[in-house]
This record gives structure tokens, C-alpha cells and sequence, in this order.
């Protein structure tokens, strides 16, 4: 046990040796291990008192975000390591670069920032996109690692720190579609994009609650006999203003906003009321419907499945859900739980967007997967292109071999009927036979008010 001090002069001495322990504590806390610069923490509690600075001042405020371009690639190519390596160098550049009154920091991954109060903000980020875009030296190599810069300025563009840092992301995301290496200022286009999208936001959540998300059904037509045999359930918003949006247009914007798993629910709700009696009345064998991928890695989404699809009348023989071969790639384990239990309960489980590039034939040999969905990617070009119509052929012939059925989607074309067909697959689904419709369009052709295009030429 440490004695206590008996003098002013000991006492004085362990206060002083305290608060330098205080403030080595403080300042580890705030600072990148890796970089040395400030970390996220540390950076946002200054921007936010240099704003408020300028504030009382009058004064302006630059924000700089930096990110690395192909930096996973890196990362995939030469380890974890070098890319270590090359993040530490582009803090050193960045510590070396900035100036007295400028401060940088790394927010994380390889996502870094500036704050600056210079004038000259295109030529300040000018000067950024020509630094951090030389070439490193790892390991004895020449590594050229580029980086996109967006670039965001107060009072101009954000009152705040975070409408600053969203507006300044922004821009970087716009340079990074273009394919990188350069630099981007916030402007009048980029505000209107942000208005227009935080407006879709509040319109997404109104929809949800008033019931404007609703069930659209593709019919999957039978190749040998030319029949409906099935349907794949399909969302789509019915806006009071802007008409019918499909998926591409909220999807994305669901995802990022945790609607999509609300979304989900009420589709797959309101598809199986609509679609069960159609089941009930042998008019079709199966409705399909898409997992996304937030979804999929829910340690508990195959129980809460099975207990909403145990609130429906739609059997459970009667449900397919698709899965994509990239969940596979993520999580066979997580993967095998929910396909084993959804198996166990009678439902089928399709692998969808089959041969996009991760084709995984162990998967099928492993797994209880009973149906596979041939990409459209690969329909397009089959019976014209020979590499591609014998993949598809091959790819035909070990789906049988396993006992698995096969849907060929995205079929526009009759050439490509009467190829798959001939091919072996079971069933398609595509224009050629009829798009996206609502259920009372789907009843009716069910019910033979409206036949789909007949697949004579097709079924010989």
C-alpha cells in the first residue's frame, strides 16, 4: 500500500502526478491509435465549438471529408496490414498538411476529416485531392490508393455540425459515383436532392401507416403445360402524388431508414390474405416472396416468420422465400439455422438470383434449398451467346441431378422459352408472359378473365 504524504510538498507532488495521469487518460481517449489524429469523439466536440465560434464571430467554417477509394480492394489484395500501413501514412500526411488553425481527424474505417477557416476553399481542397492521392511505399511497392473529398462550408451550406457533416458526406458520395479521385463542394443541386429526399422520408413513413405499400403479384408459369403455378409477391407504393413507385425508388431509402423490415411485414401480411384463397381453391401452388438481406441476418427472422405466417391462412407448403447467394457467402451458419427451421415448418426455400457469380452447387448439396432462380442476367443472352447458353444448360443439369426445382426469371422473349424448355427448366416468369400486376388483375387472369400469353410456340 502506497503511505500517505506527510508534507505540503508530497501532497502537492501526487495531486500533480494525478492530474498528469487525468489528462494522458484524456488525451488516449481522444486520439486514433492507428493515425495519431483525433478520433470521431474528439472531432465532432471540436467542430461543433469552432461553430460556435464562427457563430460569434461572423466567421466561416470548411469541413472536409476524406475517404479512400477501393480501399477494400487494398485491404483483399495485400492483408490488413498494408492497409494499416497505408491508412497510417494518410494521417501523417494529413498531420503534416494541416495547418495551425486547421484540425484533422480520422472518424473511422478509412473515413477521415479536416476542419479549416481558410478563405480559399477550392484551393484548399485542391490541395488535399493532390496529397492524399500520391502513391505510398508498402512493402518496397509503389501503391497508389486514391481518395474522394466532399467538401461542405458553414454558414453557407449546415447551421450545425451535423447538417455540416451530412452535407459534406454528399458530396463525397457524389464524387465516389463518379468514380473518385477527385473533390466535390456541396451545392444548389445537392440541397434539393437533400430536400426532396428528406420529404420521400417523411411520404415513406405516412405511406406505411395509411397503407400505401401494397402487394404486387408476377405469375410463374409452368414450361411443360404453359399454366400459372405460382406467384411472386412484389412491393409496390401507391403515392397519392407521384403515382405508382416501384421498389428501386424506396427500397434503398427503407433500408437505410430500419423501414424495411415494417415494409416487409405489411407486404408479406396483405400478400398471403390476398393469395391464400387462390391456394384454397387450386388456382396456384406457391407465393413467393423476397428476404432482404437485414432480414436474413436476424439471428431470430425464420421463428418470426413461422409465427406470422401461423397468423395467415396461407399453408406453410404453400410460401416460398427467396434467399440470395450472397447471404450465403456472409453467414452458412446463420444460413443453414433459418433454412433447416423454415424446412422443418413445410416451407420451401428458393435461392434466388442464381449464377450472378457466386453460383454455390456445395450450398445446394448441403442445404434443404428446393428451388433455384435463374438470374435474368444469364436469360438474356441464352440461345444467342454459346459460353452463356451452355452455363445456363450446366447449371440446369446439376439443379436436377440435386432434385431441385428451377424458375428461369426475367424471360422476354420466345427464342428464350423454347431454349429452356429444351433445357430442362421447370417453370419462368418474365414480360413475355405477363408483368407485375395487383391482385384483382392477378385473380382475374386466374380465374381466366384474362389469359397470360399463351406458350404455344414454346411448348411445341
Amino acid at each position: 500500500m502506497s503511505r500517505e504524504p506527510k508534507t505540503y510538498a508530497e501532497l502537492a507532488a501526487r495531486v500533480a502526478m494525478l492530474e498528469s495521469e487525468r489528462t494522458l487518460t484524456l488525451r488516449l481517449a481522444q486520439t486514433d491509435s492507428l493515425t495519431g489524429l483525433v478520433n470521431r469523439g474528439a472531432f465532432t466536440s471540436a467542430l461543433c465549438e469552432r461553430l460556435d465560434v464562427a457563430r460569434a464571430r461572423g466567421g466561416q467554417v470548411s469541413l472536409f471529408v476524406i475517404d479512400l477509394d477501393r480501399f477494400k480492394h487494398l485491404n483483399d489484395t495485400l492483408g490488413h496490414h498494408a492497409g494499416d500501413l497505408v491508412l497510417a501514412g494518410l494521417g501523417a500526411r494529413l498531420r503534416d498538411e494541416a495547418t495551425p488553425t486547421e484540425l484533422a481527424a480520422r472518424l473511422g474505417g478509412d473515413e477521415f476529416a479536416l476542419i479549416s477557416d481558410t478563405p480559399d476553399v477550392a484551393g484548399r481542397a485542391e490541395r488535399l485531392s493532390q496529397v492524399i492521392c500520391e502513391p505510398y511505399s508498402i512493402y518496397g511497392r509503389q501503391i497508389t490508393s486514391g481518395a474522394s473529398v466532399g467538401v461542405a462550408v458553414f454558414p453557407t451550406d449546415g447551421v450545425d455540425a451535423a447538417e455540416l457533416q451530412r452535407f459534406a458526406d454528399m458530396a463525397l458520395y457524389r464524387v465516389k459515383n463518379k468514380g473518385g479521385r477527385r473533390w466535390s463542394l456541396f451545392d444548389t443541386a445537392l440541397r434539393n436532392e437533400d430536400e426532396q429526399r428528406r420529404c420521400l422520408e417523411d411520404e415513406l413513413r405516412r405511406a406505411l401507416h395509411e397503407g400505401e405499400i401494397e402487394p404486387w403479384f408476377q405469375p410463374v408459369i409452368d414450361s411443360a403445360s404453359g399454366q400459372v403455378v405460382g406467384v411472386e409477391v412484389l412491393a409496390r407504393w401507391r403515392h397519392p402524388k407521384r403515382g405508382l413507385l416501384a421498389p428501386i425508388h424506396f427500397v434503398p431509402m427503407a433500408e437505410e431508414l430500419g423501414l424495411i423490415r415494417s415494409i416487409d411485414e405489411a407486404v408479406f401480411d396483405a400478400a398471403c390474405a390476398r393469395a391464400a384463397p387462390w391456394v384454397a381453391a387450386g388456382m396456384i401452388e406457391a407465393v413467393s416472396c423476397n428476404v432482404s438481406p437485414r432480414d436474413l441476418m436476424d439471428p431470430g427472422f425464420s421463428r418470426k416468420l413461422i409465427g406470422r405466417l401461423a397468423q395467415t391462412d396461407l399453408p406453410a407448403t404453400a410460401l416460398t422465400v427467396e434467399i440470395t447467394e450472397t447471404f450465403l457467402l456472409q453467414d452458412m451458419a446463420l444460413a443453414r439455422r433459418h433454412i433447416e427451421r423454415l424446412a422443418s415448418r413445410g416451407v420451401n426455400v428458393a435461392l434466388d438470383d442464381f449464377g450472378t457469380g457466386y453460383s454455390n452447387l456445395r450450398a445446394l448439396m448441403h442445404l434443404p434449398i428446393q428451388t433455384v432462380k435463374l438470374d435474368r442476367s444469364l436469360i438474356a443472352d441464352v440461345g444467342r451467346d454459346g459460353r452463356v447458353s451452355k452455363l445456363v444448360t450446366s447449371l440446369l443439369h446439376a439443379a436436377r441431378a440435386l432434385g431441385i426445382s428451377i424458375v428461369a426469371e426475367g424471360v422476354e422473349e420466345e427464342a428464350q422459352a423454347i431454349f429452356l424448355r429444351a433445357a430442362g427448366c421447370g417453370a419462368m416468369q418474365g414480360y413475355l408472359f405477363a408483368r407485375p400486376m395487383p391482385a384483382h388483375e392477378m385473380e382475374a387472369m386466374l380465374r381466366g378473365a384474362e389469359a397470360p400469353v399463351p406458350l404455344r410456340a414454346a411448348v411445341g
